[in-house]
């Protein structure tokens, strides 16, 4: 009788609800609970810090962390929500600073960290900037960069987007882990004076990313304040002042987890945290605060398939009278007992089924294997964008009669399966095998990587575009394949590499000759010009750099990579986009606008014009702050009259004095801040032919004084006539012996 007294006892006691505060204390305040060790007042608490005042001028009463005024949203086992601050600044039309509140938090001396993976640090608004820096343990910098041109671009951009911040109205960045200090202020860069109609404010906070929706009403002042005060900053935080679980343990009277509960250390933030142990619940920082679950509770939702039978921490499962088995949900479940077992039965049974199973087998085998073929190559034919590339080829009837339509099994047969020791390159939308096609024909194969729709588009309009391109200086497509899982190109071997690995040497140490660097510059110049202009359709290449000029082994031309391209109605001269290019080549104008014009094409081709000159990378980390940009170095070495300690030493030896100042010239122009100051590519490659003719012209004026009697040496390497050429203070070249060089006889 006794005995069963005991065990009715401790039922009760495992029945009885968990706790979440300490005895005898407020378990909320308002409309939020607080649990230990939280506590209002110092009896109810672990430490000062984990302190919460109750602020009752509040209706309902609000609760705050007493030792700071950051008020509690939220207080869970792991996480604290408080309130977030916001750095605000607001323009007026005419492009004055009206509002400007920075935003500063600082939890050095807490036990709090911001969360690293709840958290991001948000910027609103289409001229806004703004810059995070952290202090104290951990020191870094970081920001981003909303802009938009035009509400409707906002609009449509948005709703592609899905209304997250891609950057076009808002944007976001991750915090590094154990942040405990930040300070954030907000900029612009044209003081919103361009998009005053319709934003005049930037917003920069640090919260809960999940909790943040961008909209375009958030724009108006009023309106975001409303909406960003339901957007809390997450705090991680945690027991034992810098102690790790191990070191906790050494000492019981301050240790904090209590019984049926476990210790274990953080990875973002000092010190530990309890949580209660498999099969128990609730309160792991408070006696007798971990209660036993009761597996066995819910009869048709427990583990068990047979009998359950609830045990401290756990639970066991027996079968009834007359099966067997583990009695587990998710074991062998329960099997009811035979007295005799049918052998000859289950023999016969499993013989017979056996049979049938072959004879099924092998009659649909053929049948099924050739079904799930033609299903899986429609299927990657409408993944890869067939449909999109049947309209596009119907728009542009007749410009790919000659293009190809590869199967699988001819480009695995030319690539040797993509063998590793195919492959020409790799870039930024795919891998190049080379391949060998039945006929002979040497071919690039370019098989793209898993693709989203936004990249299938990007397939689409390469193949599309090369299609209608007809001109010896850019690459020529055979066809495509789209029979894969990713989509193929097929398009001509180009067979000594691309421009970069010449002038950078990673090829080998051959260097190209000035004659050869000029011819370059001009077919490719002629390329783009052809793109810009007498294409059929207009085409912006948006990514021209020497990595995109392949050569062969005659060192001629071919301007390659049309993945980033977009075509230009003929009625429209700018179109608008995300920003795309390769840095040290993005044209800034272009960076700044998202503007995207022919203009653009002339910037890009302007920094090849010096990577030829000079054999510098165009972007360099190496380099000093002045010289790490390649563009504004050269630019700034023509002002200050230093354009000769830049050149490659080839270009020196070898190009003549006036070509080389002409060719600097012209690559000064291209590189113009402003595209209208640009020249357009045609006049490009009209200069470059003209400097090429003049080469030709001092080569027969060289060959005629040679035939005559040598009379004296001359007296420097790179004399020119008194009037032929001339630098001023400012750097400015004279062209004299330019003009007169090419005047028709």
């Amino acid at each position: 009788m006794f005995l069963k007294f005991l065990i009715c006892f401790s039922w009760l006691a495992f029945a009885s609800p968990a706790l979440e505060t300490k005895p005898g204390c407020q378990e909320t305040c308002g409309n939020i609970t607080i649990p230990y060790p939280f506590g209002m007042g110092d009896e109810c608490s672990i430490s000062p810090w984990y302190n919460i005042n109750c602020n009752t001028s509040y209706n309902p009463p609000t609760p705050f962390i007493s030792t700071s005024n950051l008020q509690v949203v939220k207080i869970s086992q792991t996480e604290v929500r408080v309130s977030n601050w916001l750095a605000v600044s607001c323009y007026a039309t005419s492009g004055n600073l009206i509002t400007n509140i920075p935003a500063h938090i600082n939890l050095s001396t807490t036990p709090f960290t911001f969360s690293d993976t709840r958290n991001k640090f948000t910027v609103v608004g289409c001229d806004t900037l703004a810059l995070i820096k952290g202090a104290g343990d951990i020191s870094y910098t970081s920001g981003c960069v909303s802009l938009c041109d035009t509400l409707e671009t906002l609009q449509s951009e948005t709703l592609q987007a899905n209304k997250s911040c891609s950057g076009l109205g808002c944007c976001q960045t991750s915090i590094p882990k154990g942040l405990k200090m930040f300070s954030t202020q907000v900029g612009s860069l044209d003081n919103y004076t361009k998009i005053s109609s319709f934003d005049n404010c930037g917003y920069a906070f640090l919260a809960e990313h999940e909790k943040y929706t961008f909209e375009v009403s958030d724009f108006l002042y009023t309106n975001f304040l409303n909406k960003a005060k339901n957007v809390p900053v997450v705090l991680d935080w945690a027991i034992g002042e810098d102690q790790t679980c191990e070191e906790a343990q050494s000492n019981v009277t301050t240790f904090a987890c209590m019984d049926n509960s476990e210790c274990y250390d953080l990875d973002n933030s000092p010190g530990y945290r309890c949580r209660c142990l498999n099969g128990y619940g609730g309160n792991a920082y408070l006696s007798n605060g971990c209660q036993d679950i009761n597996e066995c509770e819910d009869p048709n939702n427990n583990p068990c398939e047979g009998i359950c039978n609830n045990t401290l921490g756990g639970y066991n499962c027996f079968c009834p009278h007359g099966k067997h088995g583990d009695g587990r949900r998710d074991g062998s479940g329960c099997t009811s007992n035979n007295k005799e077992f049918p052998i000859l039965n289950v023999t016969l049974g499993i013989g017979f089924g056996f049979l049938f199973l072959l004879v099924g087998i092998s009659w649909l085998y053929f049948s099924i294997n050739k079904r799930k073929l033609i299903q899986l190559k429609e299927k990657f034919f409408q993944q890869n964008g067939g449909l999109l590339l049947k309209q596009q080829m119907a728009s542009h009837e007749g410009s790919v009669e000659s293009s190809k339509i590869f199967t699988t099994e001819e480009l695995e047969l030319a690539t040797n399966n993509y063998a590793d020791d195919r492959i020409l390159g790799k870039g930024g939308y795919g891998t190049v095998y080379k391949g060998i096609l039945p006929d002979r024909r040497i071919v690039a194969i370019k098989k793209s990587k898993i693709v989203d729709e936004s990249q299938i588009e990007q397939f689409i309009n390469e193949f599309v575009i090369l299609t209608q391109v007809n001109h010896r200086n850019v690459v020529k497509l055979f066809g495509c394949c789209l029979e894969t899982e990713v989509p193929l190109l097929v398009y001509e071997y180009v067979s000594n590499g691309n421009l970069y690995e010449h002038i950078h040497r990673t090829r080998g140490n051959y260097s190209i000759s000035w004659e050869n660097s000029l011819r370059i510059a001009a077919e490719t110049a002629g390329a783009l010009a052809y793109l810009h202009s007498a294409a059929a359709t207009p085409v912006i290449h948006r990514d021209v750099k020497s990595a995109n000029i392949l050569l062969n082994d005659n060192f001629t031309a071919k301007v390659a990579d049309f993945g980033a391209s977009r075509l230009v109605p003929l009625d429209q001269t700018k179109v608008s986009t995300l920003v795309q290019g390769t840095l040290g080549y993005l044209d800034p104008e272009y960076f700044q606008s998202s503007q995207l014009t022919e203009k653009s094409d002339v910037y890009s081709f302007g920094v090849v014009l010096v990577e030829l000159l000079t054999g510098e990378k165009p972007f360099c980390l190496k380099r000093s702050d002045l010289e790490r940009n390649l563009a504004s170095y050269f630019i700034v070495s023509l002002k200050e009259n230093r354009l000769f300690k830049l050149l490659e030493s080839q270009m020196m030896n070898e190009g003549q004095m006036e070509q080389v100042v002409a060719y600097s010239e012209l690559a000064k122009r291209c590189l113009s801040l402003k595209g209208d100051k640009r020249p357009t590519m045609k006049e490009v490659e009209m200069e470059l032919e003209r400097l090429r003719k003049f080469e030709t012209h001092q080569g027969d004026i060289l060959r005629r004084e040679e035939s005559m009697p040598l009379l004296s040496e001359p007296s420097d390497l790179y004399s020119v006539g008194g009037s032929s050429y001339t630098v001023n203070g400012s750097g400015q070249y004279s062209m004299d012996i330019l003009s007169t060089a090419f005047t028709p006889r």
